[in-house]
């Protein structure tokens, strides 16, 4: 049996995620603002951020962040296929998480000890990711996908699953996401809006971190 669901490198990083509760979803194009942008994260209270791999400089980010600003959990996101695994884990991502369930990307991640947090919206691929080895993924979108409804739905036939969910979450549904017995957190780029990031305004980032903060009970 495998040991990749108990292994410390992997819980430990998952029970982190779930103790920060909201994650920063991230996209930014400059590499010089990695390191700021980590630090405003966490000024704010939310020490996590989900890099999405949608920008050319997302590695560069990743390590900078990573090497710059240790206390901040880094990780990527929309990555689809093993060598944006392989890169991601290279610059010193500590998770991965993808948009739908890329099995061979998950497979690598079980291998390697890897946390990984694939998305999907459905039953099947729900069981298509629990033979993988996972137990965490992604609802995604949420919104789109049922909400906490869906959420409800799953936890019955599902009761060992964890969910994070991300895809049209905000300040005013987040605590009902966060509240559901099966969500272990949920992701926003709402926290760090992309054309705040881009614009160099690592004061509203903090500010907005702060108050996403305050919805976590």
């Amino acid at each position: 049996m495998s040991t990749y669901a108990t292994n410390p490198q992997v819980t430990n990083v998952l029970d982190r995620l779930e103790e920060i509760a909201i994650i920063p979803v991230i996209t930014i194009d400059n590499p010089a603002f990695a390191v700021p942008l980590a630090r405003a994260l966490v000024a704010g209270g939310l020490p996590a951020a989900e890099v999405t791999f949608r920008t050319p400089c997302a590695a560069e980010c990743i390590a900078r962040m990573a090497a710059e600003v240790p206390e901040l959990l880094v990780g990527a996101g929309t990555v689809l296929d093993v060598p944006t695994t392989q890169t991601a884990l290279e610059a010193g991502a500590r998770f991965i998480v993808s948009p739908g369930l890329a099995e061979d990307s998950v497979a690598y991640c079980v291998d390697h000890n890897v946390p990984v947090v694939p998305g999907l919206s459905t039953p099947s691929e729900l069981m298509r990711a629990l033979r993988l080895g996972v137990t965490h993924v992604k609802l995604f979108p949420a919104e789109l996908s049922g909400g906490t409804a869906a959420l409800h739905a799953m936890g019955g036939p599902f009761p060992q699953v964890k969910f994070m969910c991300t895809g049209g979450i905000k300040p005013t549904n987040a605590p009902a996401y966060l509240a559901a017995p099966n969500v272990f957190c949920v992701g926003g780029t709402w926290v760090a809006p992309a054309d705040v990031v881009s614009a160099g305004d690592f004061a509203t980032v903090e500010r907005l971190v702060r108050e996403a903060s305050t919805l976590i009970s």
